[in-house]
Formats: structure tokens, sequence, C-alpha cells
């Protein structure tokens, strides 16, 4: 479904972030971790086309994207979620909903998007999403917005950044009744376990190149060795 070929990105200033770097995505959870500056982030923006790599190309669905806008990968069916998410003053919470389903959304469809990411519908739905609405909302509406699209491609660059007071077991729900209604993938940029225990694959991104790719069972284990020594870092950009 998505696929790097040898793909690098030189940083504005100078910093070689991603060095030609290989990689097919096709499964259902792909987990993608790694130290502090391993170019984690960069890789999602890269996905999403807020960047464009240095070298190399990018494949979707074996279409060729490298060259395409934000706007156009996002039509041809790619979300991305930020890790600070975007304030929109003057538009309320449905119309966010409704502008990322495609359609005017009601009130009801709107009200189960809001629920699934533990939000009460009627306290949110109608309230502009700017500065009144703290990162944890916020967080979730977007997360909510990911949900209401339902594309093939889905990345999270730290979903679970910011929404400490709702539990991991129902973002992990929603990610799983997502996939139940696209059967595409969703790439998940994290550092907690509990996020790469849910992923079918892992890839773990260190010195600007891909260190570890392989199955949970297969990764997981030497990720949690590693750290038990203090060697892996626990924020990654």
């Amino acid at each position: 479904m998505l696929e790097f070929r040898n793909v690098s990105y030189t940083a504005p200033d100078g910093r070689e972030i991603l060095k030609d770097v290989n990689l097919t995505i096709s499964e259902r959870f792909v987990a993608v971790t790694g130290p502090n500056g391993s170019g984690k982030s960069t890789m999602a923006k890269l996905i999403a086309g807020i960047i464009s790599p240095t070298a190399g190309d990018i494949y979707f669905e074996g279409r060729k994207i490298t060259d395409m806008s934000v706007t156009d990968r996002a039509r041809a069916g790619i979300s991305f979620a930020f890790q600070q998410p975007v304030r929109f003053k003057g538009i309320t919470v449905k119309d966010l909903l409704s502008l990322s389903a495609g359609k005017d959304t009601s009130v009801s469809e709107a009200c189960g998007y809001l629920s699934e990411v533990g939000l009460c519908a009627k306290d949110y739905i109608n309230r502009e999403v700017n500065a009144s609405l703290s990162g944890g909302e916020l967080k979730r509406i977007e997360i909510a917005m990911i949900n209401a699209r339902g594309t093939k491609l889905s990345v999270f660059d730290e979903p679970e950044a910011g929404i400490d007071l709702w539990s991991f077991n129902s973002l992990i729900k929603v990610f799983e009744n997502m996939y139940s209604r696209t059967k595409g993938s969703i790439v998940i940029i994290s550092h907690q376990e509990r996020i790469l225990d849910i992923a079918d694959k892992i890839v773990v991104l260190s010195g600007g190149g891909i260190a570890e790719y392989g199955s949970k069972d297969e990764v997981l284990p030497k990720l949690l060795d590693v750290r038990a020594g203090c060697k892996f870092t626990k924020e990654a950009r």
C-alpha cells in the first residue's frame, strides 16, 4: 500500500534526518518508534506531503505520490493527525467532522464519533475548535476527524499525547473500530509500549535509517531489553 524507495531527507540546516530508507507498509497496524532525533515525525510528514524527500520516491497503492500536495494526498486516501493538533477559529466541531467526512454529518453521526473518543457530544458538538479547548480535547477531536474520514491510510503522530485522562484501552479500541470500517493501514508514531503492543509490525528508526523492522513478537522484546539498559530514549521526534 505505502512504499518508500531510497527515500532521504535533509533538513534546511543541512542535517540528514533520513538516509536511503526503503520500507513497505501494508499491514493493519504499523508502529514507528525510535530514539530522539531518529526521524519518526519526519517520516510521518513525508507520508502526508507536508515536506518532500530530498531523494527517492514514495508510492501509495502503486501510484507515485512524491510530488503530490497535501490536498491531493488527502483526496487519494491519506489522513494525518498532528502531534500538536491545529486550532480552527470560527469552525465548530460538527462543521469539522462534516468537512472530514466529506458530507453534512448528522448530529447522530457526529455524536457517535465524539462518544467514541470519550467526549460528551452535547458539550462539544457546537463548540468552536479554538483556544478554549485544551490540548487533550483537541487531540480527541482530531482522532474523531480521522475516524470520520475513513481513509485507506491513517497516520497518527503520538496520538497518546495529551489524553492522560482517557484510557489507552479506549484509544486502542478506536483504532480497531477504524480498521474494521476502512480495512486500510494505520501508522502510529509512538514510544508507548501499550501502543507498540497492538502493532502487527514495528519499525525502529535510528541514525537516519531503519534499525529494525518486523513483527511485534520479533521486535518488541529487543526494544524492551534495550530500554531496560537505558540505551533507548523515551521521547522521539
